[in-house]
């Protein structure tokens, strides 16, 4: 690169560093949302138009026969305290990376790891590899890596036959040199590469001002909480090496000195990257000749130590997520806290919490999160929807009540941008006080909203609750009108172009799925659709549509996901539904219907544009587009509501339950932007360095959803057809 191209990139990148503004929201009159406010009819929108019954007159007693055993069945899973938690399945890199952190820690004999090793061996696919989501039609280089090398650090010989398979699936899909930023670091902390060739993450980064573009609060909650514990393990480059017999030799075919530990060289790849991929060779000299035991140094982990203590869930855990709990037992342990550390202690009892632990037969698995309060808002709708306070009136109140005590009422880290407001907001965990995510807060308003006019239910705070999730809301609204899940305005993309970020998402911008939840809470709690906050959001869902009518799905898999997110919210907040871009929607929705009267998408559909809207079909993804069209209530699409009302009653289990073993949730794509992209670029897998198996992505199944949402669409349904009765 010439002198004067470096120097223009340097100029552009200090524009970008200090030309960057602090957003401090100091909410105006206009903007605060007073109790007063919300004293207005709370009910949902009802469909107005007459229905043909002819067209539902197949389904005699048996629509309501299937909500009343499904909800007898959800009844039936709810904790004695009220609230209701699904197991949250992941990836085989949950339980390979635990294996290998205990080992990390000194713990190889700890009861739980062989327990995780057969958790491994369930888990593996015929071809040899391990997948990131259930039906995926190639494994993942990076879980199936993992897994080797926990089994190996377990004892398992190389010529074991599950080993020598998964070996070969590796050597066939090029080896280590495709691995990810975080196998790499895995593989280093067990002594199996070198701490050289990972990517540099400097401890002094917690210094940054909040103004500054790389400041660790511009980066999304899940990339900031975990960044910070593995900046000590960057500065210290610790590891506890397998035992000889034990390494993974066999995984360097050509020998260690003959390999390529580099980065793999993305196509297309631009200036920034460069010059970041530059930076980050030049701060690993930095680190290895003059930062040793340097003092400055020496300061600043002593304050990253102080932000991972103090950001510790009452759990165990960090940031509600695997990631920062799992580094962060590493980094702490590396600077000499020992195991029976009461911040040790406590995190690592949390193994043995059944929120985050799953024992079936001999074998274990540890979550990747834990969703109650997800599940519990989510229930209660569904049991609200299906009219079931008559016969579950006791257990739906220990519900609410087990709910409203979870609002958040003290400051996070959303609050280093927003100091002056005030909290209001739920997580999605157990423990998570340091991250409320505005799609929980929205869902809880909407599971709140009809407690508001009972007497008992307002002396116990129901109302003010509600007009502080709702301030919290509109507080956290970003420029575009959309909301992000976790911060206001987190977009900074020149952030993904750092070597570290190399993982997936490592930025938190709105997204479509999330800001139609907020707009269904506030037309669900009749805040007026001519509010400027709400229009605001209105014009940005509409901006957001794609060309063949549906939205791309942030959170679940994936167009219908957000295409049934957003009919509703439309419905909900007043908006015409008779307009040509509802229409669209509706079309496409109705066009994706499949033969059985179901719908489905995998999650290849994140990178194979030939499979979006199309999959195997599941009670969760058809429950979605049911109320997408319920919602808009086109007399031409009852037909195709019948059929997947028809779906759904056919495919419901003697117990009441449906059974689902696809991935429809989503925790990033791996676009590294965290937004929508185009799929039509014929080089996008090379680019992104993944396909259709997901690589840079993290899919998730939430046990639930395969009923929660199913209660809802066929509860509506039953309204549309008894409408005029």
């Amino acid at each position: 690169m010439g002198i004067d191209r470096m120097n223009s990139l340097s100029r552009l990148l200090m524009k970008k560093i200090f030309g960057a503004e602090k957003t401090s929201y100091k909410p105006a009159s206009d903007t605060i949302i007073g109790t007063d406010t919300l004293k207005r009819p709370n009910r949902r929108p009802e469909p107005t138009a007459k229905v043909d019954k002819t067209i539902f007159k197949t389904m005699g007693n048996s629509l309501n026969n299937t909500l009343v055993s499904a909800c007898d069945w959800l009844i039936g899973q709810q904790k004695p305290d009220g609230h209701w938690v699904g197991a949250v399945e992941s990836n085989a890199s949950m339980e390979a990376e635990w294996c290998l952190a205990l080992w990390f820690l000194g713990l190889e004999d700890h009861p739980l790891r062989p327990r995780l090793g057969n958790a491994l061996l369930e888990m593996q696919r015929e071809d040899g590899s391990w997948g990131v989501y259930f039906g995926a039609g190639n494994g993942d280089i990076n879980a199936t890596v993992e897994a080797y090398a926990a089994l190996r650090s377990l004892g398992y010989s190389a010529d074991n036959p599950v080993l020598k398979k998964a070996a070969a699936w590796i050597a066939e899909k090029g080896g280590l040199k495709n691995i990810r930023v975080f196998t790499r670091y895995w593989l280093a902390l067990i002594g199996e590469w070198p701490w050289e060739k990972t990517p540099n993450l400097p401890p002094e980064i917690i210094w940054f001002p909040d103004n500054f573009v790389f400041s660790i609060y511009n980066f999304a909650q899940w990339a900031r909480a975990t960044m910070v514990p593995i900046a000590i393990l960057s500065a210290r480059r610790p590891s506890r090496p397998l035992r000889p017999q034990d390494r993974l030799d066999e995984l360097f075919p050509e020998g260690r000195a003959r390999f390529d530990y580099e980065l793999p060289k993305k196509e297309g790849i631009d200036l920034w990257s460069q010059f970041f991929r530059t930076t980050d060779r030049g701060l690993h000299w930095v680190q290895s000749n003059l930062l040793k035991r340097n003092s400055l140094r020496e300061a600043a982990i002593r304050h990253v130590l102080e932000w991972i203590i103090r950001h510790q869930d009452a759990d165990g855990g960090w940031g509600g997520i695997q990631p920062p709990w799992v580094y962060g037992l590493m980094a702490l342990h590396g600077e000499g806290y020992q195991l029976y550390h009461p911040v040790m202690a406590k995190a690592l009892s949390a193994l043995d919490d059944p929120g985050w632990r799953h024992d079936r037969g001999e074998s274990s698995w540890i979550q990747a999160t834990n969703s109650p309060v997800w599940d519990t808002m989510l229930a209660l709708m569904a049991l609200k929807d299906a009219k079931a306070e008559d016969r579950f009136t006791p257990e739906m109140d220990k519900a609410a009540d087990w709910l409203l005590a979870r609002q958040v009422k003290v400051k996070g880290d959303w609050s280093i941008k927003l100091p002056d407001v005030e909290p209001g907001g739920w997580a999605f965990e157990y423990a998570n006080d340091r991250y409320p995510d505005t799609d929980d807060t929205a869902v809880a308003l909407i599971a709140l909203s009809s407690y508001r006019d009972k007497e008992e239910w307002q002396k116990k705070g129901v109302e003010d609750a509600i007009t502080r999730g709702v301030n919290w809301l509109i507080a956290m609204q970003s420029e575009c009108g959309g909301w992000g899940a976790f911060d206001k305005d987190n977009n900074r993309s020149i952030l993904s172009k750092i070597p570290f970020c190399d993982f997936g998402e490592s930025i938190d911008p709105p997204s479509v799925d999330v800001t139609a939840h907020v707009l269904e809470a506030f037309g669900t709690l009749g805040l007026s659709r001519d509010m400027p906050v709400i229009q605001k959001a209105i014009d940005y869902v509409r901006s957001e549509q794609e060309a063949e009518g549906a939205w791309f799905g942030r959170w679940g898999v994936n167009y219908i996901y957000g295409t049934g997110a957003v009919l509703p919210a439309l419905a909900a907040i007043g908006e015409d539904m008779t307009q040509p871009y509802i229409t669209k929607a509706c079309d496409w929705l109705v066009a994706h219907q499949q033969e059985d009267g179901g719908w489905g998408e995998s999650c290849s559909s994140y990178m194979e544009i030939d499979s979006i809207g199309k999959g195997p079909t599941t009670p969760s993804q058809t429950a979605w587009a049911l109320m997408g069209l319920i919602a808009a209530n086109r007399p031409e699409d009852y037909e195709a509501i019948a059929k997947g009302c028809h779906y759904l009653i056919d495919r419901q289990e003697q117990d009441g339950s449906w059974k689902e073993e696809e991935f429809t949730g989503t925790g990033f794509p791996g676009y590294g932007v965290g937004q929508t992209i185009k799929l039509d670029d014929p080089a996008l897998s090379k680019r992104l360095l993944q396909g259709a198996e997901l690589s840079r992505a993290f899919m998730l199944r939430y046990d639930f959803y395969r009923q929660f949402f199913p209660i809802m669409a066929l509860s509506r349904a039953e309204r549309l057809i008894d409408l005029n009765n």
